[in-house]
């Protein structure tokens, strides 16, 4: 890779980032039938997909096919199955590219990548939407945001980068200069992304790129079909060859292989907490290999809360419900999937809410009609179906709504309730990603306690909702459960954090907390050397106490 030419000066300003706007796809309207079209093109097409290794598109005769979650006989394409020989040439490839993107001016970098967020919501922003649509199984709506949020990531963390490298020391006294001096790792890093975001997907390694690093990406396989256009809309904006590699098939093989290296220089992984906490194992054994510490940064698990108090507005809480638990199949870190409800409340919501979460519409995510789509794979339905068998099963525990899953045609799970007698029942703790929300009923007088269990039952700290109207209220759960979430809402539902207005992360079995939409997320992924020049040298040794 050459040396790109370094003769811009001046202090650049990146443009005010804007938060796209979301369209509302109405039945009918120009953007639901120009889509329309774009979701019958993708899928009347079998795409081969391939690795790309130093801007080489590497394909494989040995592949394994990609389906449709809400149509498993649907086959949309193919993903290569990667090699150790694939993983160190990614390697390879990235460490050749490093020198010359290290050196790179950050406003350069930065311009790439605001180029890739026009190409977003411009040239792209259809097909993102039809292959994260297909591919994932999200409605129109849940795909809007996702597509959009991948578009604010990459505006917002440019201005960002302004705030990080113009971060310098207090002005120096007289005949010396002080100054920080900002670079990417040393070594390649591994972004490791998941199947339930495309915007998640297109920003670890992103970020990691913008910050002067070079990557090893490896998507997950459930969200190939979005990842591949997201890499070639970054090629079409100019990252260039063996920046961003990226790897499909094992993940545990590729963090296996790239941890073991000698120039690994850290990881940005989102996913399971089971895995992350293998990973970070893994790492730490290998610690004395390295050039340098690994950064490790992670956003995992989560068993999300709604805890309402007496006061609390019904209807609001009815809402944050469905939506927070039921939008996206529950399929996000975020989602709620535990409530504690005061009886009060409950007498007036528990038959409104077990009709209307029967009722959910479940289908095609392409039916404008359709408000859970599928879930991402066999797996979950069989771990959603054992969790409702085993509540079934349990005294004390009641199927409110739902219960029962479909696997002919999709991999359907009905949207279900479980309501507990027991504030410490596995519904509670548990993390099972999907369409279920289990409910605890709390006694009004019992609000105190009830905030022990919220922080107390589960090992995860994502996010959590409030809900009350009462002042002192709020100001004891802000207390009591300071360190049970990572992000806390206060009267709304717990998913939806925007950049550029909430900052996202989580902490105990969620992850590193490292903040999401805030400088602190791109800070992980720098390497500063501090400078100290002096004008005028000292040229005498000795000290005046010396007596000289």
């Amino acid at each position: 890779m050459p040396h790109l030419p370094h003769t811009l000066t001046g202090n650049v300003h990146v443009p005010a980032p804007i938060n796209q706007a979301a369209r509302d796809f109405a039945p009918g309207s120009d953007e639901a039938l120009t889509l329309r079209k774009e979701i019958e093109k993708v899928a009347g097409e079998v795409r081969t997909l391939a690795h790309v290794i130093g801007g080489q598109r590497i394909e494989s005769t040995d592949t394994t096919p990609i389906v449709s979650p809400h149509d498993h006989h649907h086959v949309l394409g193919h993903i290569p199955t990667v090699t150790d020989a694939d993983i160190d040439a990614a390697i390879d490839a990235a460490l050749a590219a490093r020198p010359a993107w290290s050196s790179t001016p950050w406003f350069a970098r930065v311009s790439i990548f605001l180029r890739a967020a026009e190409l977003v919501t411009g040239k792209y922003r259809d097909e993102l939407l039809a292959t994260t649509m297909l591919g994932q199984s999200k409605t129109f709506h849940q795909a809007e945001i996702d597509v959009n949020e991948l578009a604010d990531f990459l505006r917002y963390n440019a201005s960002l980068a302004e705030e990080l490298y113009s971060a310098q020391p207090p002005r120096s006294t007289a005949g010396e200069v002080n100054y920080l001096d900002h670079k990417g790792l040393e070594g390649f890093v591994v972004a490791i992304t998941p199947f339930n975001f495309t915007a998640i997907a297109g920003n670890l390694p992103a970020t990691q790129a913008l910050t002067g690093n070079v990557v090893v990406w490896k998507p997950s396989e459930k969200s190939a079909l979005s990842s591949d256009v997201v890499m070639r809309l970054f090629e079409e904006a100019g990252v260039p060859a063996g920046v961003i590699n990226m790897l499909h098939g094992s993940g545990e093989q590729v963090t296996t292989r790239a941890i073991a290296h000698r120039s690994f220089a850290g990881l940005s992984f989102t996913g399971s907490t089971t895995v992350f906490r293998h990973i970070w194992k893994s790492v730490a054994n290998n610690i004395e290999n390295y050039r340098s510490y690994p950064r490790i940064v992670g956003e995992t698990g989560g068993k999300n809360a709604i805890v309402a108090h007496p006061t609390a507005d019904v209807d609001a809480v009815f809402t944050a419900l469905i939506r927070g638990t039921f939008e996206f199949q529950g399929q996000k870190c975020s989602a709620a999937s535990r409530a504690y409800i005061p009886r009060s409340i409950w007498t007036l919501i528990e038959n409104r809410l077990a009709t209307t979460v029967a009722t959910l519409p479940v289908g095609d995510p392409t039916d404008h009609a359709t408000y859970v789509g599928a879930v991402i794979d066999e797996a979950a339905l069989r771990r959603l179906q054992d969790a409702f068998d085993k509540a079934s099963a349990t005294p004390g525990h009641t199927i409110l709504a739902g219960g029962t899953s479909h696997s002919e045609t999709g991999w359907f799970v009905d949207p279900t309730v479980v309501v507990t007698e027991d504030p410490t029942s596995f519904v509670m703790q548990k993390e099972f990603f999907g369409p279920m929300l289990a409910v605890h009923v709390y006694e009004d007088d019992d609000w105190s306690a009830t905030l022990d269990h919220v922080d107390g039952t589960s090992e995860y700290a994502l996010t959590c909702s409030i809900f009350s109207t009462d002042r002192e209220a709020i100001t004891e759960a802000l207390d009591v459960l300071r360190d049970a979430a990572g992000m806390t809402y206060i009267n709304d539902k717990p998913t939806g954090a925007t950049m550029g207005r909430q900052q996202f992360g989580g902490g105990r079995g969620s992850g590193t907390n490292d903040k999401t939409g805030s400088v602190l997320a791109l800070q992980r992924w720098v390497n500063s050397r501090f400078v100290k020049e002096t004008f005028a040298p000292a040229t005498d040794w000795t000290y005046p106490y010396m007596g000289r």
